[in-house]
């Protein structure tokens, strides 16, 4: 027996891997092992003999057992050692980041607008993409002859024949929305009209689809001063400025008497804008005193309210303030695009402009 021990023990011992130590495992105590073939021959001894020979027998096959077991886990500790070794991984470094979605510009440049302007009592308003010429173009003092109703210029949807309806089209502004809404609520009334408007065109600062943002204030004794106020403060809370100085240059629509450009002054220092400082001069929107002849399309009698109406891109205004090139940028670039200028989630707008 102390031979067979000393034996399987120095074997075990020496074992280099796990399949070595399998075969041991199976010439020592398996079915056809050496111990098992013993234990089998107990049956053939007198009762003395099993006595003495049994007890020795089965501390030897638990000793051996042992020895295996031991022996297993010291190779497998060997092997994650030599992993550990192949594989190093330093615990204390940061995790991977995954990638997040973002906030297209428009998006965050449509809730930054928003914000400001609710600040100062402008609810939002919305209307159909696809309206009639009536509320595109009549209601709005704009002549059957103006250029802006070519088809050159203005999406008009397809009439089959014998289609009596009037002529519908892709807004061009969102213009209209100012008509519903003082047809649906009348006078007073202070809204923004933020949305998607359609024109043909198409090149770096064009495209066939666009954001606008549009803002009407009717009331009783609201002025020009008025309207130079709100857009004063619309353009510092947006460019994030303490003092800005507009520009308003004469100018003609036929929805306003009188009518405005309005400029910001502005610098641009190594092809960075700078808001509210410098001697350049930028047109950022379009602005007047709404015509009457609008007013009575919405059933608002002029001769007891008056306000003033204002229009620009939001495209155009998210380029400004965000250093983006190209409009069409907006609609046709990639993912790389969009993780460049996109916004995190939890950038959102606070109602005094800026970021939170």
């Amino acid at each position: 027996m102390d031979d067979l021990r000393d034996k399987y023990i120095g074997l075990i011992a020496a074992a280099s891997d796990e399949a070595a130590l399998e075969d041991l495992r199976v010439q020592a105590v398996g079915k056809k092992g050496e111990i098992s073939l013993k234990m089998r021959e107990l049956g053939k001894m007198s009762p003395e003999e099993r006595q003495t020979a049994g007890p020795a027998l089965n501390a030897l096959k638990d000793e051996i057992n042992s020895a295996l077991s031991a022996k297993k886990a010291a190779l497998e500790d060997t092997a994650l050692d030599e992993r550990l070794r192949g594989e190093w991984l330093d615990v204390t470094l940061p995790g991977r980041g995954h990638r997040q979605g973002t906030i297209h510009p428009i998006s965050q440049v449509t809730e930054e607008v928003t914000a400001i302007f609710a600040d100062m009592g402008f609810s939002v308003a919305e209307g159909p993409q696809i309206d009639t010429d009536w509320y595109n173009f009549d209601a709005l003092n704009i002549p059957g002859h103006h250029p802006a109703r070519a088809e050159m210029d203005t999406f008009y949807m397809h009439r089959a024949d014998g289609d009596d309806r009037p002529p519908h089209v892709l807004r061009t502004h969102t213009s209209p929305v100012q008509i519903r809404s003082m047809e649906k609520t009348g006078a007073p009334i202070r809204i923004i009209a933020p949305g998607r408007v359609y024109r043909a065109d198409y090149d770096q600062t064009h495209t066939p689809m666009f954001h606008q943002v549009e803002g009407l204030a009717i009331d009783k004794d609201i002025s020009m001063a008025n309207l130079k106020w709100v857009l004063e403060e619309f353009v510092k809370a947006y460019f994030e400025v303490d003092d800005v100085e507009l520009r308003f240059r004469a100018s003609h629509f036929p929805f306003t008497e009188p009518s405005a450009e309005v400029d910001i002054r502005c610098s641009w220092e190594g092809g960075t804008l700078k808001v509210g400082e410098g001697d350049d001069w930028l047109e950022i929107l379009g602005s007047g005193m709404v015509h009457p002849h609008v007013l009575q399309s919405a059933g608002v009698d002029p001769n007891e309210w008056q306000g003033f109406a204002f229009g620009m891109g939001i495209d155009r205004i998210a380029m400004l303030k965000y250093g983006i090139p190209d409009l069409r940028a907006f609609f046709d670039s990639d993912l790389r695009w969009l993780r460049h200028y996109g916004f995190a989630a939890l950038d959102v707008p606070t109602l005094h402009g800026g970021l939170s």
